[in-house]
């Protein structure tokens, strides 16, 4: 193409556009995210850390539509400054090269990723930048595996409605603070009896609000306390060590082998929620608790802090 050489030099959107089949792809970008690295295989680079710039566009299968603005169905832009913080901080590299295609590999392990642009840019080894561009296409076969193995194993602790009005909820959660993992704190309904329906849907998304309601309740005691909807939220969320609490609505109704319609207790839909995300232990703080499952679990009553409890 006669542009071809301009081309090479633009921003990655550029290079994307001009190789774009007859049916272009949907793209998300990330423009200029600089990191300070150790990076490169020269000897006065060792030991010495150097500006790095990324400039990152995936094409996207994308599902999204215009009447569904829902983040669970496209590639969230998190993925991509993910991808490159784990693989900066995975190991060090003599090579742009290597970085670059091991970002692109992580990216493309996501179902959505069709197509990765990668540029990599050193901006400190004089007064000009040397950089590296990489293009990757996403294998046939799902690489999904990449992200499941490192996925965050939460804490999944349930409070039931004295759980939640306990004067030392403070200090309860002080203790998820300290258990070094991340944790989502699941609720029941409240205590006030929702309206009842006539047919069994309306009614699941009756009481699911309910538990929705009590969510927000206990957000509201401690500022800690994040309520998270969806799958994307909820990654991210364990990813920084937030504190989150599960609003179940969205999830739930989503899910293909979602829990029994006709069980509306919020207990059960912990016990779901701890075995969907391999949780790595659900505890029970009152509430009328289910038979043990999948995951292995503790029940505890309302007023005692689980303070036995090593935090490893």
């Amino acid at each position: 193409m006669p542009n071809e050489t301009r081309q090479a030099f633009m921003h990655p959107a550029e290079r994307a556009k001009a190789t774009a089949g007859p049916d272009p792809l949907d793209r998300i970008s990330l423009s200029d995210l600089e990191r300070d690295v150790e990076i490169g295989a020269f000897q006065q680079e060792r030991g010495t850390m150097q500006r790095l710039r990324f400039n990152v566009v995936v094409e996207v299968r994308s599902s999204a539509d215009s009447a569904a603005d829902d983040v669970d169905q496209i590639l969230s832009y998190d993925a991509i400054s993910e991808a490159i913080d784990f693989e900066l901080q995975a190991e060090r590299l003599n090579l742009l090269e290597t970085l670059a295609a091991r970002i692109a590999d992580r990216i493309l392990a996501h179902p959505l990723a069709a197509r990765c642009f990668v540029r990599i840019e050193k901006l400190d080894r004089g007064p000009y930048k040397l950089g590296v561009e990489i293009v990757r296409t996403a294998p046939e076969r799902s690489r999904l595996s990449l992200l499941q193995d490192d996925a965050p194993h939460p804490l999944v602790v349930f409070l039931s409605n004295s759980a939640i009005a306990r004067p030392d909820l403070t200090a309860l959660l002080d203790w998820c603070e300290g258990a070094n993992m991340p944790v989502v704190l699941c609720v029941a309904r409240g205590d006030t009896p929702p309206p009842m329906a006539e047919h069994a849907m309306p009614q699941r998304r009756i009481d699911l609000l309910a538990i929705e309601q009590n969510a927000w309740v206990l957000a509201s005691r401690d500022d800690r306390c994040v309520v998270v909807e969806s799958r994307t939220e909820l990654d991210w969320a364990m990813k920084q060590g937030q504190i989150s609490v599960w609003a179940p609505s969205k999830l739930v109704l989503d899910s293909f082998d979602g829990p029994d319609i006709s069980d509306r207790s919020g207990e059960a839909l912990a016990q779901w929620f701890a075995e969907s995300f391999e949780a790595s232990e659900l505890i029970y703080l009152g509430g009328d608790v289910p038979e043990p499952g999948k995951v292995g679990q503790r029940t505890l009553a309302p007023l005692d802090l689980p303070l036995g409890r090593s935090a490893q």
